[in-house]
């Protein structure tokens, strides 16, 4: 009986100084198993956690403002009126199709420019959110006219005011001879 008991302990104390050898602190084969343990706790718990915030609460998509810039020219004998009128229209087109292009565009600036005889001024900006222009696609609500323009592109000087040269008109065609054997 007492081998037995012996045999026992013996067993048990084998068993004792094995653990003991696996959670030896300089041990490096430990030490890569806690690094795989850590890694798959903390892999375990970010990832759902991960999972349920974005399933809770998306992140925002980041929306931007789009800007460009648009220069015409003066048509000849174009008043003032007419210009403001062609620079409305480029700046509307220009914003419709900025918010058709991109669905991420939260806002458009268009700054249409002018130009006559050389003189380049701002005309008018057009800033507007999709929303304001989803609700009204007009361009004169939502545009900033710049006043000076009229008179930075010298539409009420002396310059506008002259004729330019005519240019002489290319000689007639000669006629085709009727008959073409003669």
């Amino acid at each position: 009986m007492k081998n037995s008991i012996h045999k026992s302990l013996s067993i048990n104390t084998l068993q004792v100084e094995n653990i003991l050898k696996l959670f030896n602190p300089y041990d490096p084969r430990l030490e890569a198993k806690i690094r795989i343990v850590k890694a798959i706790l903390m892999l375990g718990i970010a990832v759902p956690v991960w999972v349920a915030t974005e399933g809770i609460a998306p992140q925002l998509v980041r929306a931007y403002t789009a800007t460009g810039d648009i220069v015409i020219d003066r048509l000849f004998e174009e008043t003032y009126q007419n210009m403001l009128t062609r620079a409305e229209a480029a700046a509307r087109a220009a914003a419709q199709r900025t918010f058709d292009q991109d669905i991420l565009i939260t806002e458009v600036s268009v700054i249409v420019s002018g130009q006559n005889y050389g003189a380049i001024a701002p005309i008018l900006e057009l800033r507007v959110s999709r929303q304001q222009w989803r609700n009204r696609p007009d361009p004169k609500v939502w545009a900033k006219y710049f006043k000076t323009a009229r008179s930075l592109l010298q539409f009420d000087s002396s310059v506008s005011q002259q004729q330019p040269v005519p240019q002489p008109e290319p000689a007639p065609a000669p006629a085709s001879p009727r008959n073409p054997n003669q």
